[in-house]
Order: C-alpha cells, then structure tokens, then sequence
C-alpha cells in the first residue's frame, strides 16, 4: 500500500511539473487600475494557447483594468483561467463590442480563482447614448467546461451569457448588483445545452437566470435568487428563427424578496413553425415575500409596445410544480396566462403552501388564475387550485 502511495504521489508531481505557468505580470501586465493592460493579457494568452499539455493563466491579486477582450482558441493546451485579482471594466466601452471578457471556440476551460470581475455598471446604467453597455463574462462555441469560485459585481449589462455552449458547470458563484440596475441579469443563456448551474447566489436587477431561445437540458440546484426578477424561461416567440426550450430542472432554490420566481414568458405573436417550452421541473422551492411566485405569462409585452396582440404561438406543456412553499407579498399567488390558440397542456401543481406575508394581510385570502390552462392539482394547494 505505502508503495502504491508513493507511485501516486510521483506521477501526481510529473502531472503537475508539466503544468506551464502564464502569469500576466510577467507580460508587463500593470495591475495599477488606472493603466489599460489588455494587451498584456491578450499576449499572455497567446502563448498559454499554443503551449503542449496543460497550462494555467494566472491573474494574481491586484485590479487590471480591461478593455473588452477575446481569449480565442481552439488551443493546444487545456487552459485553467485562474483569475486571482480583480478584473476592471472601462466606464466608456471604445468599441461596438456588446461583450468584455470572451471566450470564444474552447474545449475543457476551467476559470476559477475566487477573483472578481468589477464591470463598472453605476458608471453606465443611466447612460443613453454612446456604445453598447458590457455584458460581463460571455461564453460562445465553448464546451466541456467548469467556471467556479468567481465573483461578478456592478455588470453593465448581464453578468454571465452563454450562447451554442454545450457541457458547461458554474458552480460557487456570487453575482450581485442592485436592484435598481436594468437588464443586469444574473446567468442568460441561448442556444445552449448540458448547462449545470449549482450553489450560486445571484443579487441584481433583472433575472437571476435566464433561459431563451434553444436552451436544453439545463439542471439547476441550490440557486439563491434575490433581488432580481426570478428564474425565467424565456421571453421568446416573437421571431421566426427561434428555437424549442425543453428539458429544465430547477430544485431547491430560494427566492427572496423578488418579484417574481417561477416564470415562463412568451410574447403574443404568431410563428410561422410550431414553437414549444416542454418538459420543464420546479422542486422544493423557497419563497420569502415574492410579489409573483408562479408564473406563465403568454400575454409578456414590456412597456406595451407590441402593436396588435394575438395569441401567442409557443406551446408549452408537461410543466410540473412540487412542493413550493413560503409567504407572498401580492394578491396572486399563482398566475397562469396561457395562449388562446395553444393552451397550456399537462400543467401539474403537487404540495403548494403558499401564503400572504404578515399577519395583518391574512383577511384578504390569496388568489390563483388560471385561463386557458390544462393540467391537475395533487396534495395540498394553498390557496387553492383553479383546476
């Protein structure tokens, strides 16, 4: 046995010595803050990516401040981002660029660290012309990858986006920006499958977690949401070149103090090709003072500028609800909206405790609405159920 252990912790060390070290600092990288070190970065990079076996890209402690850049591969080496420091975004974007950290067309990445990313939102939120606000850190063409242990603060835009991404696990992750912020969404994704989101605690002023247009098999577990505006499917269908949704697990998450948690939302227009949102699983969720905690809202039109309504042609079935209970700051506590032409179909609500917050509300019972729905109710359903 002591051999055997001895053989393991050699071949441990030969692993680790052919591990390449690519440390910023040492490509004149000046974690001042004030000094633009893109370049330094995008150099490190190359030369990590063309490197043999593996190779970790070291940010150590110290703020460097970014301009939006790309790491591209496909690479050579199986790279670990390793960010340590903090990460700066510009006030004023000097690109069209939508994204600033990018990751493009990379295999078995791994970013980690316990490093932040600091996108600078205060200084552009009230911005109204200029060019576009930051998304944080974007993931595209990128599969087989693990991000943990990394903090987002103050995003311009959405924190984290993924998009035609497959096998990607974020895990460890602390998102925060305030309430106020618009369009800050916590994790969005499109066009993306295999997603495993997990211990995440996600504060901001849009969705914590988005899913849109050809989002697959996504698990996620043990999400923290609040502020923000929920875990959503969609908004989709109202394009003609979007695609299915199908196939979410959302299960023992919190919402706290959002205004809305389980939502599904589709605008009012008609498709010229049949569009679903299918085999969808909310279980064991928390609800502390949310003013929507169950939504399906086909009629989603923000701001009211759709024009002419019809019904909506997204078809969305087999969507099941187990065992959601907490307080709720509105007079609805479930709310399903569903399309005229396309009903809901095979909707299932089992063990929903939900009540009003505070003693004093109690008087006023709360509500469920249901139109154009069809499904069944199991256990018990407080309030009660509308089908």
């Amino acid at each position: 046995m002591t051999r055997w252990v001895i053989l393991m912790c050699l071949l441990v060390s030969i692993v680790d010595a052919r591990r390449q070290h690519f440390n910023v600092r040492n490509y004149q990288a000046t974690a001042s803050g004030k000094n633009d070190d893109t370049k330094a970065f995008l150099t490190a990079w190359r030369d990590a990516c063309k490197a043999r076996g593996r190779a970790s890209f070291v940010i150590p402690k110290g703020t460097y401040l970014l301009n939006p850049i790309v790491f591209t591969g496909p690479c050579r080496a199986l790279i670990t981002f390793e960010l340590k420091g903090t990460l700066l975004a510009p006030i004023n974007n000097p690109s069209s660029d939508t994204t600033w950290i990018n990751f493009r067309y990379l295999d078995r990445l791994t970013v980690n660290g316990g490093g932040t990313l600091d996108g600078h939102g205060a200084s552009a939120w009230g911005r109204k012309s200029g060019n576009p606000l930051l998304m944080g850190m974007g993931f595209a063409f990128v599969n087989n990858t693990n991000v943990n242990n990394i903090n987002s603060i103050n995003s311009q835009n959405a924190h984290i986006s993924m998009f035609q991404c497959e096998n990607i696990t974020l895990s460890r992750l602390t998102i925060s920006a305030p309430s106020h912020s618009p369009n800050t969404d916590g994790i969005k994704m499109a066009k993306s499958k295999g997603i495993n989101i997990k211990n995440v605690h996600i504060a901001t002023g849009d969705d914590c977690i988005a899913m849109i247009t050809g989002t697959k098999n996504v698990n996620i577990s043990n999400v923290y949401c609040g502020p923000g505006h929920g875990i959503s499917i969609g908004s989709f269908g109202s394009n003609t070149d979007e695609f299915d949704i199908q196939d979410i697990s959302v299960k023992s998450c919190t919402f706290n103090g959002t205004s809305h948690g389980l939502r599904i939302k589709t605008w009012p227009s008609a498709l010229n090709h049949p569009l679903k949102a299918s085999n969808i699983v909310y279980e064991d969720i928390t609800i502390i003072d949310v003013d929507h905690p169950i939504n399906i809202d086909q009629e989603y039109c923000p701001d009211n500028k759709c024009g002419n309504k019809v019904s909506s042609g997204v078809k969305i079935s087999n969507v099941s609800y187990r065992n959601v209970r907490g307080t709720c700051k509105g007079d609805v506590a479930i709310n399903f909206k569903c399309s005229a032409s396309n009903p809901c179909q095979n909707i299932s609500l089992e063990n929903i405790d939900l009540e009003r917050r505070g003693h004093h509300h109690r008087k006023k019972p709360l509500k469920n609405l249901c139109s154009n729905v069809h499904g069944a109710s199991h256990g018990k359903q407080q309030p009660a159920a509308c089908f």
